[in-house]
C-alpha cells in the first residue's frame, strides 16, 4: 500500500519586521524631529533670540505726553505703541481674545497638542494650531513668515521653541499683556491701548463687551477687519467672537444674542503728529525734548530717542483749558475770517493792501522757494524756470476751509493756493498760572496741518499799545506815581538828540482828541500816545528795556529809543504772557514751565522741573500797574467785556454776546500800524492769557479800524475762552479781586474820575467805544 503525501501546510506570516520597521520609522522620525528642534534651538536654521531678549523683547514704544489733569495729549512714535499692564486690561477683552484665538490657553505650555493634531488631521480646515504664545513669538521675532514650505517648517519649529521658552519665562498674564501690546491694529494703532483710543475714543478698561469683541476679532487680520474700511465684515467678525465667548461660557446665550443685534459703533479718534489736541504745543515740545535728550544722555551714554524709547512726559497743560482755548480760537476766527473775506471782495490786490505788484511778486516768489514743491523739484536738478512754470499749472489738491469740517477737494494752481493761504488770518494764544509759571493752554495757530508756522513762541510781532504797561510800570516803580496822577493831554515833543530821537518826535493820539488833564488810569485805558510820550521823557527808554529783560523778554534787538513807547518792538505771545504774569504775581517773575517731569518706560524719573523766579519790581508797583490796567476793562478799549450790550458792527464778528463779566479783570488791547496785528492781554488773579491775531504777511489786513483793532480781532477769543473756563467749576479760576498790599502808600482811588456815564444811549456808547479803541 502506497503512503499518501502529507498535505502542504500554509506558511506562517511574520509581522515582526513590519513592527520593527514601524517603530524604527517612528523613533527615527521622533529623533529627526528632536534633532531638528535642537538644530533650530542652536540657531542652525537662523538666529534664535537669547533668553535676555525674551525677557526684554525689542519693541518700538511711543513717547506719551500727558496733561496736568492726567489725559493723553499726544504721542511721538515710529510705531504708535503704548504698553499696557495686564491689570489694566478688562476681563471682557481678555476673554474675547482667549475664546477666539486660543480657548485652551490656560491649559497648555505653549504648544496645543490637540489643536496641532486637529490641524494635521483636517489640514487646517477646522482651525489652526498656533497658540497665543506661538503668535506672540511670531509677532516679536520674525513677523508673518515665508511662503516657502521648507522655510515655513523651519520657522514653525522656531516658533514652537520660542513659545515654550516664553511660557517658562513669563506668566500667562504677562504673555497676554505682551501680545496685546505688540499687535498692529492699523491706522497708527499699534497695541490695544492705542487701538482702543483710536477706534473707540476711550481707555481699554472702559471698553464694552461688543467693543472688546471688535478688537479681538481684528487679531485674525487687522487689514481685512478694518472698522473704517470694512464695517460689514467687522460686524460679522465681531459676532463670531461673541459666539465663541458664549461657547466658552464667558457670556450667556442671551447676552450673545442681544449683543449680536447691536449696530457697529466706531468713534474714530485718529492719533497722528498733525491731529488731536494741542498740536502746535506738541510740535514745540518735540523740539524741547530733543534738546533735553542731547543735554541729558542715558546712563549708558546713549541719547534718548523720543520716537521709540517709551518715555512719559508730564506737562503743565490742562486738557480742559486747552480744549476751551482751541474752541475759542476756532469760533472767533471762523467768523472773523468771513468778515475779512467780505471786506476784501473789492480789493484788487487781494489779499494784500498798501503794496504794489512788485512787492506782491516778491512775496509770492519767496513763498514758492519755501514750499515743498520747490525743494523737491530742486533736489531733482530741475531748471528754475520750469519750477516756476509748474506753479501756474492747475493740479488736484485738498485745501483748508472754515466752511467745512474736512479739507475740500479742488483744482487750483500752486500759485493760486499760495494767494489763497495768504488770505487767512491766524492766531496765537497762551494761558499761564502766574504764581507757578505753569502754561495751561497753548494755541499756536488755526490749523496745524495747513499752517505750520507757530504763533506762540516762534512768531514775533509788533505789540502796539500792549507795550504801554511796561512803560507805566517803570514810571510807577521809579517815580512812585499814582493812577490818579494827572498830565496834560496835549502833544508833547521830545527833541532830537534826546532818548535816541534823531529828529523831533511828537506822537499824536489815534483818536485825535486833545485837551484838559487826564489821569494815568484814563490815559492807559484810552491808549493816549501824548501821555506815553511824556512818561517816556520822564524815565527814558533804558530803564524800560531793563525792566523787560528782567521780565524774561529777549531785548537784544530792542533799540533804546523813545518810539518804543508806542509798541514798535516785536515780541512773542510767550514773552508777553510771562512778562504780564509778573504783575499778577506781586512783582515776582516766574519762568514759564511746560514740562514738569519726564520718566522712562519703567517709571524712573529722568527730569524734574525746578522753578526759577526772581524779584523784578515792588509788590506795590505791580499792584498799581494792575489797577491801571483794570481801567482798560472798566472804561477803555476792553469795556465790552463788562457791558450788557454789544455794538451792532461787533455782533457780525462773534455771536454769543454779551460777556457780562463782573469780576476784576486787568487787561490791555493793542493794534499796530495798518491794523496788521491785534492783541489782547487779560489778567485775573490766578490766570494770565495773551492773544494775538493777524495774517502771515503784514500787508494782509483789514481796510479799517472797526474790525482791525485788537479789541475786535483778539479780545473776543479771551472772552469766549474765559466764559468756558469760568463755567468749569473744577478749574477754580479766580473771580476775586487782586490782592491789595497791606501797606499800600500809593493812592489808587481816583474818586470816579474814570467812570463811564450810565445815561449814554447805545449809539453814543458805540461811537465812543469805536473812538476810544484806536490804540496804536
Amino acid at each position: 500500500m502506497t503512503k499518501k503525501k502529507a498535505a502542504k501546510q500554509p506558511k506562517k506570516t511574520s509581522y515582526t519586521k513590519y513592527i520593527l520597521w514601524f517603530w524604527g520609522l517612528f523613533l527615527g522620525g521622533i529623533s529627526i524631529l528632536i534633532l531638528l528642534f535642537l538644530l533650530a534651538g542652536w540657531g542652525v536654521f537662523g538666529k534664535m533670540p537669547a533668553i535676555d531678549q525674551l525677557e526684554n523683547p525689542e519693541t518700538n514704544l511711543a513717547t506719551e505726553v500727558f496733561s496736568s489733569d492726567g489725559k493723553t495729549l499726544g504721542k511721538y512714535y515710529n510705531e504708535n505703541r503704548t504698553p499696557i499692564k495686564y491689570e489694566d486690561l478688562p476681563d471682557n477683552l481678555i476673554n474675547a481674545l482667549v475664546a477666539t484665538e486660543d480657548v485652551r490657553y490656560y491649559d497648555h505650555s505653549g504648544i496645543d497638542a490637540f489643536g496641532t493634531l486637529r490641524a494635521v488631521a483636517y489640514l487646517g480646515s477646522r482651525g489652526g494650531a498656533s497658540t497665543l504664545s506661538q503668535q506672540l513669538a511670531k509677532q516679536l521675532f520674525h513677523g508673518e513668515g515665508s511662503q516657502n514650505i521648507i522655510a515655513r517648517i523651519s520657522q514653525k519649529m522656531k516658533e514652537w521653541i520660542i513659545a515654550v521658552r516664553l511660557e517658562r519665562s513669563y506668566t500667562k498674564e504677562e504673555i497676554l499683556a505682551m501680545y496685546f501690546n505688540v499687535y498692529d491694529f492699523n491706522n497708527n494703532a499699534v497695541g490695544v491701548r492705542s487701538a482702543s483710543r483710536i477706534y473707540f475714543g476711550k481707555e481699554p478698561e472702559k471698553l464694552k463687551i461688543e467693543e472688546a469683541a471688535v478688537l479681538a476679532g481684528m487679531f485674525k487680520n487687522s487689514s481685512l477687519y478694518n472698522p473704517r474700511r470694512n464695517p460689514k465684515g467687522v460686524t460679522n467678525r465681531r459676532n463670531v467672537v461673541l459666539l465663541q465667548m458664549a461657547k466658552a461660557n464667558y457670556i450667556s446665550q442671551q447676552e450673545k444674542d442681544s449683543l449680536q443685534q447691536l449696530p457697529l459703533k466706531i468713534d474714530y479718534h485718529p492719533e497722528s503728529h498733525q491731529s488731536g489736541l494741542a498740536t502746535y504745543f506738541r510740535m514745540y515740545l518735540r523740539d524741547f525734548l530733543k534738546d533735553w535728550a542731547k543735554e541729558d544722555p542715558a546712563p549708558d551714554g546713549d541719547t534718548y530717542n523720543i520716537y521709540q524709547d517709551g518715555l512719559k512726559v508730564y506737562t503743565s497743560i490742562d486738557s480742559r483749558m486747552q480744549k476751551y482755548a482751541e474752541s475759542a480760537v476756532e469760533r472767533h476766527m471762523k467768523n472773523l475770517q468771513a468778515k475779512f473775506d467780505e471786506k476784501n471782495k473789492n480789493n484788487d490786490g487781494m489779499p494784500f493792501r498798501d503794496i504794489g505788484k512788485e512787492d506782491i511778486d516778491k512775496i509770492i516768489k519767496r513763498a514758492m522757494k519755501n514750499s515743498d514743491r520747490w525743494h523737491q523739484m530742486k533736489a531733482k536738478h530741475i531748471d528754475e524756470d520750469k519750477i516756476i512754470a509748474s506753479f501756474n499749472k492747475k493740479t488736484d489738491m485738498r485745501i483748508f476751509s472754515w466752511k467745512s469740517e474736512n479739507d475740500i477737494d479742488t483744482l487750483m494752481t500752486p500759485r493760486d493756493s499760495i494767494l489763497y493761504y495768504k488770505s487767512f488770518l491766524n492766531a496765537g494764544m497762551m494761558s499761564m498760572t502766574p504764581q507757578t509759571g505753569e502754561v495751561k493752554a497753548w494755541v499756536g495757530g488755526i490749523n496745524f496741518k495747513h499752517f505750520k508756522y507757530e504763533h506762540v513762541k516762534q512768531a514775533r510781532r509788533q505789540i502796539g499799545s500792549t507795550f504801554k504797561p511796561f512803560l507805566y510800570a517803570t514810571a510807577i516803580d521809579q517815580l512812585h506815581l499814582s493812577p490818579c496822577y494827572q498830565l496834560p493831554n496835549t502833544v508833547h515833543t521830545i527833541p532830537a538828540g534826546k532818548h535816541g530821537v534823531t529828529k523831533d518826535w511828537s506822537p499824536k493820539n489815534s483818536n485825535n482828541k486833545y485837551g484838559g488833564m487826564v489821569t494815568l488810569k484814563s490815559a492807559l485805558a484810552n491808549s493816549l500816545n501824548t501821555i506815553s510820550a511824556r512818561l517816556m521823557d520822564k524815565v527814558g527808554p533804558e530803564p524800560v528795556i531793563d525792566l523787560l529783560a528782567k521780565l524774561g523778554v529777549d531785548t537784544e534787538n530792542i533799540p533804546p529809543v523813545a518810539a518804543i513807547a508806542l509798541g514798535s518792538v516785536d515780541l512773542s505771545v510767550f514773552e508777553m504772557v510771562s512778562a504780564y504774569s509778573t504783575f499778577a504775581n506781586k512783582g515776582v517773575y516766574v519762568k514759564p514751565v511746560i514740562v514738569t517731569r519726564i520718566e522712562d518706560k519703567n517709571g524712573t524719573i529722568l527730569y524734574q522741573h525746578v522753578p526759577e523766579s526772581r524779584d523784578v519790581m515792588s509788590e506795590e508797583a505791580a499792584y498799581v500797574t494792575l489797577n491801571l490796567m483794570e481801567g482798560v476793562t472798566q472804561g477803555g478799549s476792553g469795556t465790552r467785556l463788562r457791558t450788557t450790550w454789544s455794538p451792532a458792527y461787533y455782533k457780525d464778528v462773534v455771536t454769543g454776546h454779551p460777556y457780562e463779566f463782573k469780576n476784576a479783570i486787568a487787561g490791555k488791547t493793542g493794534t499796530t500800524q495798518n491794523q496788521s496785528d491785534g492783541w489782547f492781554m487779560g489778567i485775573v488773579p490766578n490766570l494770565v492769557t495773551g492773544v494775538w491775531v493777524g495774517a502771515e504777511d503784514r500787508s494782509v489786513h483789514f481796510p479799517g479800524i472797526r474790525y482791525g483793532q485788537g479789541a475786535t480781532m483778539a479780545l473776543p477769543i479771551w472772552g469766549l475762552y474765559m466764559k468756558d473756563v469760568y463755567a468749569d467749576k473744577d478749574l477754580d479760576i479766580s473771580k476775586g479781586e487782586f490782592e491789595r498790599p497791606e501797606n499800600l502808600s500809593i493812592n489808587v482811588d481816583c474818586n470816579g474820575t474814570d467812570e463811564e456815564s450810565e445815561n449814554q444811549t447805545e449809539e453814543e456808547k458805540e461811537e465812543e467805544e469805536l473812538s476810544n479803541n484806536l490804540d496804536f
